[in-house]
């Protein structure tokens, strides 16, 4: 996969003016008038659009994410888009490789060395755009990306790019600790505030990189014990058996959070959303697995449908809570939208705030799915430890993270502009108050408590993380149930919209692939998929 429009030194430098003097789209083209591929860039600001672009817009809250995630179901389509799985052609990741690899030569040249806090954020930047990619459709170049003289790549299996990701992230871990090591003070202070968008201390850098890489261990369960030059279960193991050499998460201020502001707009307003509550109702996903267990967080994301409380029950029922079955057209989706049928989003706390202040925070990497990672590996039985601790340990980390106690009363709002008597007979707007709910975390807590290093337990490892995930952690959720099949995603109606209506397994090769690396795309599609580009088909990952 060749990177388009490789960057040379001198354009980066021109990026550096257009980003301050003026607004320009598109790929940067040569200008004869800049410095020379030579020339010194700023390593604060290969940084800052290495951060600044690491998320993509449908990774965000109600982005395409949440709809892949189940989370949230489209019932009309010109407002809110689509339900479909029709993922075809994927985007890429080579953007983020691509000033990776600059910052990595910068950082080279300019400090003399590689052993550098740019250095090492490197590695974890290349990592994560391989695994980004690789995650999504298989075989991908890798080891040759990059080389502007070489724009027809190998593709490196699978297995290769994760082995090679690996790699990088034992070394991006490993530079940040000889930093620290050396120079102590430096643990708790902020690494570059002028270019990581996050703001993040060296250590909680380096917490970062581990939770990541626990992240892509346990991602790659299918293949750990295949796969002996992996060392999967090994790995895992010696990250949560150091706490010395392999600091990780220890609560949720360690968290990668994507923060938005009155310019970066929280996603219901940056994508136009915010009008149109109306058109989108909460999935049957989330709230069945919700009102099964009685889970307060349900009152603070989502409100009762409406017609079960004009029908009578109470705001704090848990049966009033009714989802959306993404399985069904759209029509009938918004014919039963209308008529109350289903649950919608907490319309004050999503869409009120331009700012995202009033909604939980945007969180990419982080503790509690750290937590649910750790338990899922012990219940695997790579390492010892007590699987049950770090489960109750994402459990309560997600709760936090909502701002829940026991006891709270918690004040939930009418969800949608509605005149219809039926499903509104009190006449409320948007927004006014409804009616209250207690928080009662002890049921909670019971109903959820683990069944045990079991298969059962690891059910409820998996389903935990999966509510943790709402709206958050991009397509973590779908890339767990994939490769899990867990929890159980509704598939099979016409609203899924593949031929044969079940959730695809990869996306498609970007479509520039087949045309400027053509005799490599081809290669590739044969020796996975028998030489069609199929999203019914496994990857190496997932089989």
């Amino acid at each position: 996969m060749k990177i388009k429009s490789f960057i040379p030194f001198a354009l980066l430098l021109t990026m550096g003016v257009v980003s301050i003097t003026g607004c320009q789209k598109g790929d940067l083209i040569n200008n004869p008038n800049v410095a020379g591929s030579n020339s010194i860039v700023p390593l604060s600001l290969l940084l800052n659009h290495i951060t600044a672009t690491l998320i993509r817009s449908d990774e965000q809250p109600w982005g395409y994410s949440a709809v892949a995630n189940q989370y949230v179901i489209a019932n009309y389509s010109y407002y809110r888009g689509t339900n479909t799985y029709n993922f075809g052609n994927t985007s890429d990741s080579y953007d983020i490789l691509k000033y990776t690899l600059k910052l990595e030569q910068q950082a080279t040249a300019q400090l003399g060395n590689q052993s550098n806090k740019y250095y090492a954020l490197a590695q974890f930047f290349k990592a994560y755009s391989g695994v980004w990619l690789s995650q999504r459709v298989g075989d991908i170049p890798f080891s040759q990306a990059g080389d502007a003289n070489n724009l027809t790549p190998k593709y490196d299996t699978q297995h290769d790019v994760y082995k090679t990701a690996l790699t990088q992230l034992e070394n991006a871990n490993t530079i940040l600790g000889a930093i620290i090591a050396g120079t102590p003070s430096l643990a708790n202070t902020v690494l570059d505030a002028s270019g990581d968008i996050y703001g993040l201390t060296y250590q909680q850098w380096q917490k970062v990189i581990n939770a990541y890489h626990l992240r892509v261990l346990i991602s790659l369960s299918k293949r750990a014990t295949d796969n002996a030059d992996l060392q999967i279960p090994q790995q895992f193991a010696a990250i949560i058996g150091n706490a010395t050499k392999y600091p990780i998460l220890t609560g949720n201020n360690d968290n990668l959070v994507y923060k938005f502001n009155a310019v970066n707009r929280y996603p219901t307003f940056s994508l136009g959303l915010n009008p149109y509550n109306n058109f989108a109702n909460v999935g049957a996903t989330y709230v069945g697995i919700s009102t099964t267990t009685q889970d307060p967080r349900l009152f603070v994301t989502s409100t009762p449908a409406p017609l079960q409380v004009s029908g009578g029950k109470d705001i704090s029922d848990f049966s009033a809570y009714v989802g959306s079955d993404i399985n069904q057209a759209q029509p009938a989706l918004l014919t039963n939208s209308n008529n109350g049928l289903y649950s919608f989003n907490n319309y004050n706390r999503y869409y009120v705030s331009a700012t995202g202040a009033t909604a939980e925070p945007f969180v990419f990497i982080g503790y509690s799915e750290m937590c649910f990672n750790i338990a899922e590996g012990l219940n695997r039985g790579w390492a010892t430890g007590s699987a049950s601790t770090w489960y109750t340990n994402g459990i309560n980390a997600s709760l936090a993270l909502y701002g829940l106690t026991n006891g709270q009363t918690l004040t939930v709002t009418f969800p949608i502009s509605s005149t219809e008597v039926s499903i509104n007979p009190k006449k409320l707007k948007q927004g006014d108050a409804w009616g209250t709910a207690t928080v009662n975390i002890p049921q909670f807590i019971a109903n959820v408590t683990y069944a045990g290093d079991n298969a059962a337990g690891l059910t409820q490892i998996l389903t935990q993380k999966y509510i943790s995930m709402f709206n958050n952690s991009g397509y973590e959720a779908f890339y767990n149930f994939r490769r899990t099949g867990l929890p159980a995603f509704a598939q099979g109606g016409a609203g899924i919209g593949t031929p044969n209506n079940l959730i695809p397994r990869r996306w498609q090769y970007p479509a520039s692939e087949s045309a400027y690396n053509t005799a490599n795309y081809k290669a590739a599609l044969s020796s996975q998929f028998g030489g069609s580009d199929d999203l019914t088909k496994d990857t190496w990952l997932t089989k």
